[in-house]
């Protein structure tokens, strides 16, 4: 690496719309499995977003095979891109 490529952006590109909203039902669809396990969905989601060890999701409903439909960056891209939303809209009221 040259020292001109730090004085640089990277540029990150966006999904399309269909796939962002591909991970928001993803996510609430296991979300919505580890709650009816009686799990803490948030703890465990966090748990695999980290680690990528799908044990930390419940195999039931399918949720651990539907939640790897998606890489975990696509999926952090949807709750940040959320919770920035949410956040900026209400900063704006």
């Amino acid at each position: 690496m040259d020292k001109d490529s730090f004085n640089n952006t990277m540029r990150f590109n966006v999904k399309a719309e269909e796939e962002k909203n591909e991970a928001r039902i993803i996510l609430s669809d296991v979300y919505s499995a580890l709650k009816e396990k009686g799990y803490n969905p948030i703890n465990q989601l966090v748990g695999y977003l980290l680690s990528g060890d799908p044990a930390y999701i419940t195999s039931h409903n399918n949720a651990r095979s539907i939640i790897r439909k998606l890489e975990r960056d696509e999926l952090l891209e949807e709750i940040v891109r959320v919770y920035l939303d949410k956040e900026l809209e209400r900063n704006l009221k």
